[in-house]
């Protein structure tokens, strides 16, 4: 995007101004609105596709299957899980120990 300039009569030029036409440069719920419309429009016309299970179930897989795909992203996923499942088991651990226990304790009977 090109950077804002004012010009000498004080009003912004092109390149710094935003555009207010169009349907990105709406708020939030007046785009809601007009999307809403569309659906009710298309689904009273009959052109509107409903996804049956199976058709959601194959898109779901082809999503799956583009991700793990890519090694480098599921690793650190993995490393992100494992840091939070780590974290919880610490402080259920944590937890146990607020009666006077030693953190690295054993346990009765090993």
């Amino acid at each position: 995007m090109e950077a804002t300039q004012e010009t000498q009569s004080g009003q912004a030029s092109r390149e710094d101004s935003h555009s207010s036409r169009g349907f990105a440069s709406m708020d939030h719920d007046r785009q809601r609105e007009i999307a809403r419309k569309g659906g009710q429009a298309a689904h009273a016309k009959g052109t509107a596709h409903e996804f049956t299970s199976d058709e959601a179930r194959a898109a779901g897989q082809k999503g799956g299957q583009r991700v793990s795909s890519n090694r480098e992203h599921m690793s650190r996923i993995g490393r992100i899980g494992g840091k939070k499942s780590a974290g919880k088991r610490q402080a259920v651990r944590e937890s146990k120990n607020e009666g006077g226990e030693s953190a690295g304790g054993s346990h009765p009977g090993q």
